[in-house]
Protein backbone atom coordinates (compact mmCIF):
# COMPACT_ATOMS: atom_id res chain seq x y z
CA UNK A 1 0.00 0.00 0.00
CA UNK A 2 0.84 3.58 -0.69
CA UNK A 3 2.25 5.42 2.12
CA UNK A 4 -0.04 8.15 1.12
CA UNK A 5 -2.70 6.04 1.54
CA UNK A 6 -1.25 4.48 5.15
CA UNK A 7 -0.82 8.41 5.88
CA UNK A 8 -4.36 9.34 5.38
CA UNK A 9 -6.04 6.50 6.92
CA UNK A 10 -3.88 7.18 10.04
CA UNK A 11 -5.13 10.54 10.02
CA UNK A 12 -8.57 10.26 9.38
CA UNK A 13 -9.23 7.62 11.96
CA UNK A 14 -7.02 8.86 15.19
CA UNK A 15 -8.75 11.45 16.15
CA UNK A 16 -12.55 10.11 16.53
CA UNK A 17 -14.43 13.74 16.51
CA UNK A 18 -13.22 14.22 12.86
CA UNK A 19 -15.22 11.14 11.92
CA UNK A 20 -18.54 13.24 12.20
CA UNK A 21 -19.74 17.13 12.05
CA UNK A 22 -21.89 15.79 14.87
CA UNK A 23 -21.19 17.71 17.96
CA UNK A 24 -19.87 14.11 19.82
CA UNK A 25 -17.91 15.96 22.77
CA UNK A 26 -20.89 17.78 24.03
CA UNK A 27 -22.80 14.82 24.15
CA UNK A 28 -20.44 13.32 26.75
CA UNK A 29 -21.82 16.18 29.01
CA UNK A 30 -25.38 15.18 28.04
CA UNK A 31 -26.14 18.45 26.12
CA UNK A 32 -28.84 18.10 23.28
CA UNK A 33 -28.94 14.49 23.30
CA UNK A 34 -28.55 11.53 26.47
CA UNK A 35 -27.40 8.24 24.03
CA UNK A 36 -23.98 8.00 25.68
CA UNK A 37 -25.21 8.42 29.06
CA UNK A 38 -27.44 5.78 28.08
CA UNK A 39 -24.28 3.55 27.04
CA UNK A 40 -22.33 3.80 29.65
CA UNK A 41 -25.56 2.71 31.93
CA UNK A 42 -25.52 -0.23 29.84
CA UNK A 43 -21.40 -1.16 30.05
CA UNK A 44 -22.29 -0.74 33.77
CA UNK A 45 -24.99 -2.73 33.92
CA UNK A 46 -23.61 -5.29 31.86
CA UNK A 47 -20.85 -5.99 33.86
CA UNK A 48 -22.80 -5.99 36.71
CA UNK A 49 -24.99 -8.84 35.28
CA UNK A 50 -21.80 -11.14 34.23
CA UNK A 51 -20.19 -11.05 36.96
CA UNK A 52 -23.50 -12.88 38.90
CA UNK A 53 -25.00 -10.31 40.20
CA UNK A 54 -28.73 -10.64 41.02
CA UNK A 55 -30.77 -8.12 39.35
CA UNK A 56 -34.28 -9.05 40.31
CA UNK A 57 -36.78 -7.51 42.61
CA UNK A 58 -38.36 -9.73 45.48
CA UNK A 59 -39.87 -8.65 48.51
CA UNK A 60 -37.48 -10.36 51.02
CA UNK A 61 -37.21 -8.84 54.23
CA UNK A 62 -34.28 -7.25 53.88
CA UNK A 63 -32.79 -3.42 53.44
CA UNK A 64 -31.20 -3.93 50.34
CA UNK A 65 -31.24 -6.14 47.28
CA UNK A 66 -28.22 -6.26 44.89
CA UNK A 67 -30.15 -4.67 42.50
CA UNK A 68 -29.94 -1.42 44.44
CA UNK A 69 -26.49 -1.18 43.88
CA UNK A 70 -26.62 -2.27 40.30
CA UNK A 71 -29.01 1.04 39.69
CA UNK A 72 -26.65 2.83 41.75
CA UNK A 73 -23.83 2.06 39.77
CA UNK A 74 -25.93 2.94 36.27
CA UNK A 75 -27.16 5.78 37.82
CA UNK A 76 -23.69 7.25 38.62
CA UNK A 77 -22.34 6.19 35.24
CA UNK A 78 -24.99 8.08 33.68
CA UNK A 79 -24.36 11.43 35.58
CA UNK A 80 -20.92 11.54 34.30
CA UNK A 81 -21.92 11.19 30.69
CA UNK A 82 -23.68 14.36 31.59
CA UNK A 83 -27.46 13.05 32.06
CA UNK A 84 -29.45 14.99 35.52
CA UNK A 85 -30.30 12.62 38.19
CA UNK A 86 -34.26 12.21 36.94
CA UNK A 87 -33.11 11.63 33.80
CA UNK A 88 -30.07 9.15 34.76
CA UNK A 89 -33.05 7.34 36.67
CA UNK A 90 -35.04 6.93 34.06
CA UNK A 91 -32.30 5.19 31.69
CA UNK A 92 -31.18 3.14 34.09
CA UNK A 93 -34.70 1.76 35.17
CA UNK A 94 -35.23 1.39 31.56
CA UNK A 95 -31.98 -0.81 30.92
CA UNK A 96 -32.13 -2.49 34.07
CA UNK A 97 -35.92 -3.82 33.08
CA UNK A 98 -34.50 -5.04 29.05
CA UNK A 99 -31.41 -6.57 30.99
CA UNK A 100 -33.82 -8.75 33.04
CA UNK A 101 -34.90 -6.88 36.02
CA UNK A 102 -39.05 -7.14 36.64
CA UNK A 103 -40.50 -4.30 36.85
CA UNK A 104 -42.37 -4.62 40.61
CA UNK A 105 -42.24 -7.35 43.22
CA UNK A 106 -44.45 -7.84 46.52
CA UNK A 107 -46.73 -6.94 49.16
CA UNK A 108 -47.36 -3.81 51.04
CA UNK A 109 -44.56 -4.42 53.43
CA UNK A 110 -41.38 -5.51 51.48
CA UNK A 111 -43.39 -4.27 47.71
CA UNK A 112 -40.82 -3.05 45.45
CA UNK A 113 -40.90 -1.02 42.06
CA UNK A 114 -38.19 -0.82 39.70
CA UNK A 115 -39.04 2.72 38.72
CA UNK A 116 -39.23 4.69 42.64
CA UNK A 117 -36.14 2.42 43.32
CA UNK A 118 -34.27 4.70 40.45
CA UNK A 119 -35.59 7.23 41.62
CA UNK A 120 -35.21 7.36 45.64
CA UNK A 121 -31.61 6.17 44.57
CA UNK A 122 -31.02 8.92 42.39
CA UNK A 123 -32.62 11.61 44.83
CA UNK A 124 -35.08 13.63 42.90
CA UNK A 125 -38.70 14.20 43.66
CA UNK A 126 -41.12 12.35 41.93
CA UNK A 127 -43.35 14.53 39.52
CA UNK A 128 -46.48 12.10 38.22
CA UNK A 129 -47.18 11.47 34.86
CA UNK A 130 -49.07 14.93 34.45
CA UNK A 131 -45.90 16.72 34.02
CA UNK A 132 -43.59 13.99 31.95
CA UNK A 133 -42.90 15.18 28.66
CA UNK A 134 -42.14 12.83 25.11
CA UNK A 135 -39.50 12.43 23.09
CA UNK A 136 -39.18 15.38 21.42
CA UNK A 137 -39.90 15.03 17.47
CA UNK A 138 -40.07 18.04 15.91
CA UNK A 139 -42.60 18.97 18.86
CA UNK A 140 -43.57 17.65 21.94
CA UNK A 141 -46.57 17.08 24.30
CA UNK A 142 -46.85 15.52 28.24
CA UNK A 143 -48.38 13.35 29.90
CA UNK A 144 -51.27 16.02 30.11
CA UNK A 145 -52.56 14.64 27.35
CA UNK A 146 -53.69 10.93 28.91
CA UNK A 147 -54.20 12.60 32.63
CA UNK A 148 -57.29 15.03 30.80
CA UNK A 149 -58.41 12.44 28.80
CA UNK A 150 -58.40 9.63 31.62
CA UNK A 151 -59.92 12.18 34.28
CA UNK A 152 -62.64 13.34 31.24
CA UNK A 153 -63.94 9.52 31.35
CA UNK A 154 -63.95 9.57 35.14
CA UNK A 155 -66.14 12.52 35.38
CA UNK A 156 -68.27 10.80 32.74
CA UNK A 157 -68.52 7.70 34.53
CA UNK A 158 -67.05 5.54 31.75
CA UNK A 159 -64.28 3.85 33.83
CA UNK A 160 -65.95 1.27 36.05
CA UNK A 161 -69.30 0.56 36.76
CA UNK A 162 -68.48 0.33 40.07
CA UNK A 163 -69.69 3.18 42.55
CA UNK A 164 -67.27 3.58 45.27
CA UNK A 165 -69.78 5.50 47.25
CA UNK A 166 -71.86 2.74 48.27
CA UNK A 167 -69.41 0.19 48.86
CA UNK A 168 -69.96 -1.05 52.70
CA UNK A 169 -67.90 0.14 55.59
CA UNK A 170 -65.48 -2.08 56.48
CA UNK A 171 -65.35 -3.81 52.74
CA UNK A 172 -63.36 -0.52 50.99
CA UNK A 173 -59.34 -0.47 51.60
CA UNK A 174 -59.63 -4.17 52.89
CA UNK A 175 -58.75 -7.66 51.72
CA UNK A 176 -63.16 -8.21 50.85
CA UNK A 177 -62.61 -5.56 48.27
CA UNK A 178 -59.16 -5.97 47.61
CA UNK A 179 -58.32 -9.92 47.15
CA UNK A 180 -62.07 -10.45 46.80
CA UNK A 181 -64.38 -10.57 43.48
CA UNK A 182 -64.83 -6.93 43.45
CA UNK A 183 -61.85 -6.07 43.29
CA UNK A 184 -59.79 -8.47 41.67
CA UNK A 185 -62.96 -9.92 39.01
CA UNK A 186 -64.07 -6.63 38.61
CA UNK A 187 -63.17 -2.97 39.61
CA UNK A 188 -59.52 -3.35 39.30
CA UNK A 189 -59.85 -4.65 35.80
CA UNK A 190 -62.25 -2.37 34.62
CA UNK A 191 -60.49 0.44 35.59
CA UNK A 192 -56.97 -0.65 34.78
CA UNK A 193 -57.93 -1.35 30.87
CA UNK A 194 -60.55 1.57 30.22
CA UNK A 195 -58.49 4.14 31.96
CA UNK A 196 -55.22 2.98 29.84
CA UNK A 197 -57.76 3.06 26.77
CA UNK A 198 -58.44 6.59 27.21
CA UNK A 199 -55.60 7.93 27.95
CA UNK A 200 -53.53 6.33 25.14
CA UNK A 201 -56.34 7.63 22.92
CA UNK A 202 -55.80 11.21 24.47
CA UNK A 203 -52.02 10.89 23.84
CA UNK A 204 -52.70 10.01 20.10
CA UNK A 205 -54.60 12.89 19.76
CA UNK A 206 -52.35 15.56 21.41
CA UNK A 207 -49.99 13.89 19.18
CA UNK A 208 -51.98 14.35 16.03
CA UNK A 209 -53.48 17.93 16.84
CA UNK A 210 -49.89 19.44 17.64
CA UNK A 211 -49.12 18.51 14.66
CA UNK A 212 -46.63 15.46 15.22
CA UNK A 213 -46.94 11.81 13.82
CA UNK A 214 -48.23 9.53 16.63
CA UNK A 215 -46.24 7.15 18.39
CA UNK A 216 -48.52 4.63 19.23
CA UNK A 217 -46.04 2.94 21.56
CA UNK A 218 -45.16 6.14 23.98
CA UNK A 219 -48.75 6.82 23.89
CA UNK A 220 -49.63 3.24 24.88
CA UNK A 221 -47.02 3.41 27.92
CA UNK A 222 -48.14 6.81 28.54
CA UNK A 223 -51.87 5.85 28.98
CA UNK A 224 -50.94 2.55 31.16
CA UNK A 225 -48.90 4.86 33.56
CA UNK A 226 -51.45 7.60 33.58
CA UNK A 227 -53.86 4.75 34.89
CA UNK A 228 -51.48 3.37 37.10
CA UNK A 229 -51.89 6.69 39.20
CA UNK A 230 -55.06 5.58 39.85
CA UNK A 231 -55.71 1.85 40.30
CA UNK A 232 -53.60 -0.75 42.04
CA UNK A 233 -50.80 -1.10 40.09
CA UNK A 234 -49.73 -4.70 41.55
CA UNK A 235 -53.57 -6.44 42.04
CA UNK A 236 -54.19 -9.68 40.95
CA UNK A 237 -56.61 -10.42 38.66
CA UNK A 238 -59.24 -12.29 37.73
CA UNK A 239 -59.02 -15.37 35.71
CA UNK A 240 -60.55 -14.31 32.83
CA UNK A 241 -57.94 -11.77 32.62
CA UNK A 242 -55.02 -13.72 33.11
CA UNK A 243 -52.87 -16.60 35.32
CA UNK A 244 -52.61 -16.19 39.09
CA UNK A 245 -48.69 -14.95 40.29
CA UNK A 246 -48.46 -14.12 36.88
CA UNK A 247 -50.81 -11.38 35.59
CA UNK A 248 -51.68 -8.20 37.08
CA UNK A 249 -53.35 -5.14 36.89
CA UNK A 250 -50.34 -3.68 35.16
CA UNK A 251 -50.88 -6.08 32.23
CA UNK A 252 -54.19 -5.27 32.24
CA UNK A 253 -54.43 -1.71 31.90
CA UNK A 254 -50.90 -3.09 29.10
CA UNK A 255 -53.68 -4.75 27.40
CA UNK A 256 -55.94 -1.91 27.25
CA UNK A 257 -53.58 0.43 26.09
CA UNK A 258 -52.15 -1.94 23.44
CA UNK A 259 -55.34 -2.39 22.03
CA UNK A 260 -56.32 1.52 21.78
CA UNK A 261 -53.34 2.04 20.32
CA UNK A 262 -53.37 -0.65 17.48
CA UNK A 263 -50.02 -2.46 18.56
CA UNK A 264 -48.95 -5.98 17.81
CA UNK A 265 -49.64 -8.36 20.49
CA UNK A 266 -46.23 -9.33 20.42
CA UNK A 267 -42.31 -7.26 19.70
CA UNK A 268 -39.22 -8.77 18.72
CA UNK A 269 -35.64 -7.43 19.69
CA UNK A 270 -33.79 -6.80 16.21
CA UNK A 271 -31.45 -9.62 15.11
CA UNK A 272 -32.49 -12.07 18.24
CA UNK A 273 -36.15 -12.66 17.60
CA UNK A 274 -36.40 -12.61 21.37
CA UNK A 275 -40.32 -11.90 21.90
CA UNK A 276 -42.06 -9.58 24.17
CA UNK A 277 -45.54 -9.81 24.64
CA UNK A 278 -46.65 -6.22 24.10
CA UNK A 279 -49.62 -5.77 26.77
CA UNK A 280 -47.11 -7.02 29.27
CA UNK A 281 -44.16 -4.76 27.90
CA UNK A 282 -46.55 -1.73 27.78
CA UNK A 283 -47.79 -2.39 31.91
CA UNK A 284 -43.99 -3.02 33.11
CA UNK A 285 -42.76 0.46 31.47
CA UNK A 286 -46.28 1.76 32.70
CA UNK A 287 -45.32 1.26 35.93
CA UNK A 288 -42.04 2.86 35.86
CA UNK A 289 -42.45 5.44 33.88
CA UNK A 290 -45.24 6.36 36.78
CA UNK A 291 -43.04 5.97 39.75
CA UNK A 292 -39.77 7.99 37.74
CA UNK A 293 -39.53 11.37 38.21
CA UNK A 294 -39.04 13.97 36.13
CA UNK A 295 -37.49 13.48 33.81
CA UNK A 296 -36.68 15.68 30.38
CA UNK A 297 -37.04 15.50 26.96
CA UNK A 298 -34.05 14.42 26.48
CA UNK A 299 -33.75 11.78 28.95
CA UNK A 300 -37.46 10.23 27.03
CA UNK A 301 -35.39 10.70 23.69
CA UNK A 302 -32.98 8.18 25.27
CA UNK A 303 -36.29 6.05 26.57
CA UNK A 304 -37.52 6.20 23.61
CA UNK A 305 -34.55 5.23 21.17
CA UNK A 306 -33.96 2.20 23.20
CA UNK A 307 -37.40 0.79 22.00
CA UNK A 308 -36.22 0.90 18.58
CA UNK A 309 -34.41 -2.06 19.40
CA UNK A 310 -37.60 -3.88 18.45
CA UNK A 311 -38.14 -4.87 14.59
CA UNK A 312 -41.23 -3.67 14.66
CA UNK A 313 -39.83 -0.02 15.57
CA UNK A 314 -41.52 1.82 12.24
CA UNK A 315 -44.36 0.34 13.00
CA UNK A 316 -44.81 1.07 16.25
CA UNK A 317 -43.32 4.31 16.71
CA UNK A 318 -40.43 3.80 18.32
CA UNK A 319 -37.08 6.19 17.84
CA UNK A 320 -34.81 6.37 14.66
CA UNK A 321 -31.35 4.14 15.75
CA UNK A 322 -33.08 0.97 14.76
CA UNK A 323 -32.66 1.61 11.14
CA UNK A 324 -33.80 1.95 8.28
CA UNK A 325 -32.26 5.85 8.13
CA UNK A 326 -29.17 6.25 9.63
CA UNK A 327 -29.69 9.25 12.51
CA UNK A 328 -27.20 12.06 13.98
CA UNK A 329 -25.17 10.71 16.21
CA UNK A 330 -27.03 11.72 19.60
CA UNK A 331 -30.04 8.91 18.82
CA UNK A 332 -27.84 6.31 18.85
CA UNK A 333 -28.78 3.96 21.85
CA UNK A 334 -30.29 0.85 20.47
CA UNK A 335 -27.26 -1.00 19.81
CA UNK A 336 -26.37 -0.52 23.16
CA UNK A 337 -29.91 -2.62 24.02
CA UNK A 338 -29.07 -5.07 21.97
CA UNK A 339 -25.31 -5.67 22.88
CA UNK A 340 -26.31 -5.78 26.43
CA UNK A 341 -28.67 -7.92 25.90
CA UNK A 342 -26.59 -10.51 23.50
CA UNK A 343 -23.85 -10.00 26.07
CA UNK A 344 -25.77 -11.04 29.10
CA UNK A 345 -27.75 -14.01 27.25
CA UNK A 346 -24.07 -15.38 25.84
CA UNK A 347 -22.91 -15.35 29.61
CA UNK A 348 -19.94 -12.51 28.43
CA UNK A 349 -19.06 -14.01 25.16
CA UNK A 350 -17.98 -10.80 23.17
CA UNK A 351 -17.71 -11.86 19.29
CA UNK A 352 -21.03 -13.21 19.70
CA UNK A 353 -22.85 -9.65 20.78
CA UNK A 354 -20.64 -8.21 18.07
CA UNK A 355 -21.71 -10.47 15.07
CA UNK A 356 -24.80 -9.66 16.02
CA UNK A 357 -24.68 -6.34 15.68
CA UNK A 358 -22.96 -6.64 12.56
CA UNK A 359 -25.61 -8.45 10.84
CA UNK A 360 -28.34 -6.04 11.95
CA UNK A 361 -26.50 -3.54 10.36
CA UNK A 362 -26.07 -5.17 6.84
CA UNK A 363 -29.75 -6.47 7.22
CA UNK A 364 -31.90 -3.10 7.94
CA UNK A 365 -29.72 0.10 6.83
CA UNK A 366 -30.42 1.57 3.66
CA UNK A 367 -26.70 2.44 4.14
CA UNK A 368 -24.89 -0.26 6.10
CA UNK A 369 -21.68 0.54 5.60
CA UNK A 370 -21.89 4.24 7.15
CA UNK A 371 -23.82 2.57 10.13
CA UNK A 372 -20.89 0.55 10.91
CA UNK A 373 -18.83 3.73 11.25
CA UNK A 374 -21.70 5.96 12.94
CA UNK A 375 -22.07 3.12 15.21
CA UNK A 376 -17.99 2.60 15.68
CA UNK A 377 -17.87 6.71 16.35
CA UNK A 378 -20.63 7.14 18.82
CA UNK A 379 -19.04 3.45 20.94
CA UNK A 380 -15.83 5.11 20.86
CA UNK A 381 -16.59 8.32 21.69
CA UNK A 382 -18.86 6.52 24.87
CA UNK A 383 -15.36 4.79 25.87
CA UNK A 384 -13.69 7.78 26.61
CA UNK A 385 -16.70 8.47 29.36
CA UNK A 386 -16.72 4.75 30.12
CA UNK A 387 -15.54 1.45 28.68
CA UNK A 388 -17.03 -1.75 29.37
CA UNK A 389 -18.61 -4.74 27.32
CA UNK A 390 -21.09 -3.15 25.58
CA UNK A 391 -19.04 -0.55 23.77
CA UNK A 392 -16.19 -2.90 23.68
CA UNK A 393 -19.28 -5.42 21.10
CA UNK A 394 -20.24 -2.17 18.86
CA UNK A 395 -16.25 -1.54 18.46
CA UNK A 396 -15.34 -5.45 17.36
CA UNK A 397 -18.83 -5.31 15.52
CA UNK A 398 -17.63 -2.11 13.53
CA UNK A 399 -14.15 -2.08 13.21
CA UNK A 400 -13.96 -4.08 9.64
CA UNK A 401 -16.41 -1.97 8.12
CA UNK A 402 -14.64 1.52 9.10
CA UNK A 403 -11.24 0.08 7.59
CA UNK A 404 -12.77 -0.93 4.23
CA UNK A 405 -15.01 2.69 4.42
CA UNK A 406 -11.84 4.46 4.83
CA UNK A 407 -9.25 2.58 2.65
CA UNK A 408 -11.44 2.57 -0.11
CA UNK A 409 -11.92 6.23 -0.31
CA UNK A 410 -8.19 6.77 0.77
CA UNK A 411 -7.50 4.56 -2.51
CA UNK A 412 -10.13 6.02 -4.74
CA UNK A 413 -8.92 9.84 -4.18
CA UNK A 414 -4.66 8.75 -4.64
CA UNK A 415 -5.91 7.12 -8.00
CA UNK A 416 -7.84 10.21 -9.11
CA UNK A 417 -5.52 12.20 -8.21
CA UNK A 418 -2.70 10.40 -9.95
CA UNK A 419 -5.17 10.97 -12.74
CA UNK A 420 -5.11 14.37 -12.28
CA UNK A 421 -8.31 15.27 -10.88
CA UNK A 422 -9.33 18.00 -9.09
CA UNK A 423 -9.88 17.36 -5.48
CA UNK A 424 -13.67 19.01 -5.21
CA UNK A 425 -14.30 16.96 -8.37
CA UNK A 426 -13.46 13.44 -6.58
CA UNK A 427 -15.63 14.63 -3.36
CA UNK A 428 -18.17 14.96 -5.73
CA UNK A 429 -17.66 11.78 -7.40
CA UNK A 430 -17.66 9.80 -3.92
CA UNK A 431 -21.09 12.21 -2.84
CA UNK A 432 -22.61 10.69 -6.44
CA UNK A 433 -22.03 7.48 -5.62
CA UNK A 434 -23.76 7.83 -2.18
CA UNK A 435 -26.50 9.50 -4.07
CA UNK A 436 -26.46 6.42 -5.86
CA UNK A 437 -26.55 3.78 -2.99
CA UNK A 438 -28.95 5.14 -1.98
CA UNK A 439 -31.94 5.35 -4.69
CA UNK A 440 -30.89 1.80 -5.27
CA UNK A 441 -31.23 0.41 -1.58
CA UNK A 442 -34.57 2.78 -1.61
CA UNK A 443 -35.71 1.36 -4.69
CA UNK A 444 -34.87 -2.07 -2.98
CA UNK A 445 -36.53 -1.40 0.07
CA UNK A 446 -39.74 -0.29 -1.19
CA UNK A 447 -40.21 -3.11 -4.14
CA UNK A 448 -39.86 -5.27 -1.31
CA UNK A 449 -42.61 -3.85 1.00
CA UNK A 450 -45.10 -2.73 -1.34
CA UNK A 451 -44.15 -6.14 -3.77
CA UNK A 452 -44.22 -3.69 -6.84
CA UNK A 453 -41.57 -2.65 -9.19
CA UNK A 454 -39.86 0.97 -7.91
CA UNK A 455 -37.52 2.68 -9.04
CA UNK A 456 -36.36 6.23 -7.32
CA UNK A 457 -34.04 8.95 -8.57
CA UNK A 458 -33.31 11.91 -6.95
CA UNK A 459 -32.11 14.26 -10.08
CA UNK A 460 -32.36 17.39 -8.12
CA UNK A 461 -30.61 18.40 -4.57
CA UNK A 462 -29.07 21.45 -2.99
CA UNK A 463 -29.85 23.91 -0.86
CA UNK A 464 -31.98 26.97 -1.11
CA UNK A 465 -35.34 25.54 -1.22
CA UNK A 466 -37.92 28.47 0.20
CA UNK A 467 -35.48 30.95 1.63
CA UNK A 468 -33.73 33.95 0.33
CA UNK A 469 -30.52 32.37 -1.54
CA UNK A 470 -27.27 32.77 0.61
CA UNK A 471 -23.78 31.35 0.76
CA UNK A 472 -24.52 29.26 4.45
CA UNK A 473 -27.96 27.57 2.90
CA UNK A 474 -26.16 27.21 -0.58
CA UNK A 475 -23.33 25.18 1.33
CA UNK A 476 -25.48 23.30 3.94
CA UNK A 477 -28.02 22.07 1.33
CA UNK A 478 -29.30 19.67 5.11
CA UNK A 479 -31.18 22.78 6.23
CA UNK A 480 -33.32 24.27 3.58
CA UNK A 481 -33.12 21.21 1.01
CA UNK A 482 -34.75 21.62 -2.53
CA UNK A 483 -35.15 18.38 -3.85
CA UNK A 484 -36.97 16.46 -7.01
CA UNK A 485 -37.43 13.20 -6.73
CA UNK A 486 -38.85 10.80 -9.78
CA UNK A 487 -40.41 7.51 -8.86
CA UNK A 488 -41.32 4.97 -10.97
CA UNK A 489 -44.24 2.59 -9.97
CA UNK A 490 -44.53 -0.30 -12.12
CA UNK A 491 -43.95 1.79 -14.96
CA UNK A 492 -45.55 5.03 -13.78
CA UNK A 493 -43.80 7.51 -12.98
CA UNK A 494 -44.15 10.32 -10.44
CA UNK A 495 -42.40 13.49 -9.61
CA UNK A 496 -42.13 15.14 -7.08
CA UNK A 497 -41.07 19.06 -7.63
CA UNK A 498 -39.60 20.61 -4.65
CA UNK A 499 -40.58 18.16 -2.02
CA UNK A 500 -39.90 19.86 1.34
CA UNK A 501 -41.36 23.41 0.07
CA UNK A 502 -43.96 22.44 -2.26
CA UNK A 503 -45.36 18.78 -2.44
CA UNK A 504 -45.26 18.12 1.65
CA UNK A 505 -47.10 21.34 2.77
CA UNK A 506 -49.53 21.30 -0.07
CA UNK A 507 -50.15 17.36 1.11
CA UNK A 508 -50.70 17.70 4.66
CA UNK A 509 -52.37 21.26 4.88
CA UNK A 510 -55.38 20.16 2.36
CA UNK A 511 -55.33 16.27 3.01
CA UNK A 512 -54.83 14.83 0.03
CA UNK A 513 -54.72 11.27 0.59
CA UNK A 514 -53.30 9.86 -2.63
CA UNK A 515 -50.07 12.28 -2.26
CA UNK A 516 -49.58 11.72 1.05
CA UNK A 517 -49.30 7.62 0.68
CA UNK A 518 -46.67 7.82 -2.33
CA UNK A 519 -44.43 10.57 -0.36
CA UNK A 520 -42.52 8.18 1.70
CA UNK A 521 -41.32 6.94 -1.48
CA UNK A 522 -39.30 10.54 -1.95
CA UNK A 523 -38.91 11.46 1.62
CA UNK A 524 -37.09 8.24 2.84
CA UNK A 525 -34.36 8.77 0.68
CA UNK A 526 -33.93 12.92 0.75
CA UNK A 527 -34.08 12.54 4.45
CA UNK A 528 -31.08 9.57 4.51
CA UNK A 529 -28.95 12.17 2.57
CA UNK A 530 -29.72 15.35 4.81
CA UNK A 531 -28.92 13.84 7.80
CA UNK A 532 -25.52 12.21 6.72
CA UNK A 533 -23.38 14.86 8.60
CA UNK A 534 -22.84 11.82 11.12
CA UNK A 535 -20.11 10.62 8.95
CA UNK A 536 -18.24 12.68 7.01
CA UNK A 537 -15.37 10.35 5.30
CA UNK A 538 -16.27 11.29 1.73
CA UNK A 539 -14.80 15.00 3.38
CA UNK A 540 -11.63 14.09 5.65
CA UNK A 541 -10.50 11.23 4.00
CA UNK A 542 -9.82 12.69 0.76
CA UNK A 543 -8.68 15.72 2.65
CA UNK A 544 -5.71 14.00 3.88
CA UNK A 545 -4.67 11.96 0.91
CA UNK A 546 -4.05 15.15 -0.83
CA UNK A 547 -2.54 16.75 2.11
CA UNK A 548 0.00 13.31 2.37
CA UNK A 549 0.50 13.52 -1.50
CA UNK A 550 2.64 17.11 -1.12
CA UNK A 551 -0.06 19.05 -2.90
CA UNK A 552 0.81 23.16 -2.35
CA UNK A 553 -2.24 23.91 -1.13
CA UNK A 554 -2.36 24.38 2.81
CA UNK A 555 -4.70 22.41 4.81
CA UNK A 556 -7.11 24.86 5.16
CA UNK A 557 -7.36 25.27 1.39
CA UNK A 558 -7.48 21.44 0.91
CA UNK A 559 -10.31 21.74 3.85
CA UNK A 560 -11.89 23.75 1.96
CA UNK A 561 -11.70 22.59 -1.11
CA UNK A 562 -13.32 19.07 -0.26
CA UNK A 563 -15.92 21.12 1.49
CA UNK A 564 -17.09 22.36 -1.61
CA UNK A 565 -17.33 19.31 -3.61
CA UNK A 566 -19.26 17.54 -0.84
CA UNK A 567 -22.47 18.60 -2.20
CA UNK A 568 -24.30 15.87 0.58
CA UNK A 569 -22.37 14.73 2.65
CA UNK A 570 -21.69 18.83 3.56
CA UNK A 571 -24.94 18.64 4.92
CA UNK A 572 -24.27 20.79 8.38
CA UNK A 573 -21.35 22.92 9.34
CA UNK A 574 -18.35 21.70 10.35
CA UNK A 575 -16.44 19.91 7.57
CA UNK A 576 -13.38 22.15 7.05
CA UNK A 577 -12.11 22.40 10.30
CA UNK A 578 -12.11 18.69 10.78
CA UNK A 579 -10.65 18.51 7.01
CA UNK A 580 -8.10 20.59 8.16
CA UNK A 581 -6.89 19.00 10.95
CA UNK A 582 -6.93 15.65 9.30
CA UNK A 583 -4.95 17.32 6.93
CA UNK A 584 -2.04 18.41 9.41
CA UNK A 585 -2.05 15.38 10.86
CA UNK A 586 -1.49 13.60 7.39
CA UNK A 587 1.26 15.81 6.93
CA UNK A 588 2.58 14.90 10.48
CA UNK A 589 2.37 11.55 9.81
CA UNK A 590 4.01 11.78 6.26
CA UNK A 591 7.48 13.15 8.17
CA UNK A 592 7.73 10.06 9.89
CA UNK A 593 7.24 7.57 6.98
Amino acid sequence: MEKEIIAAIMASTSDIDMMTNDRIEALTKGHGMLNVAAICAANSIAQEVLRGTEIKLTDHNVQHLPIDDVLKKAIESAEVAGADPANAALISAALCYFAGTNAQAGVPAGNRKLGAMARIIAGVDRCGVIAIPTAKVNNRISGYAAVKALYDDVFENKITKIDGSIVPLGVGGGPLYGHGTLGEDIAFPEIARNGAAAGTKGMLKAYANVGMPPSPITAAIFGAAAILEIVHPDSEIGEKYGEFFKDNSAYVAGLGAVEAAGLPEKLHIRGTGEEYDTAHLVGDLGVILKDIGGPSVIGMMAFEEMLSAFEESLEIGAGFSGGPLQPPLGHMTADAVLAMKVLISSAGDLEVAAEKIREIKEKFWIEPELAKVATNTISRKAEQVKRGPVTKAMILATDGGLAKAVSERAKFTFDKLKEGKELDEIVHMLDDEKLNNVETACSALFSGMMGKKIDIKITNYQGCGRRRPNDFLKRYCGFDTDATVEVTVDGEKIVFDGLSQKVIPDAVVNKKRDILEAIPLAAVPVVELQLCGHTIINIIVPAAVAAAMNTKASPREIARKAVAGAYISSAIPGGIPRAEEVSKRAIKIMAEL
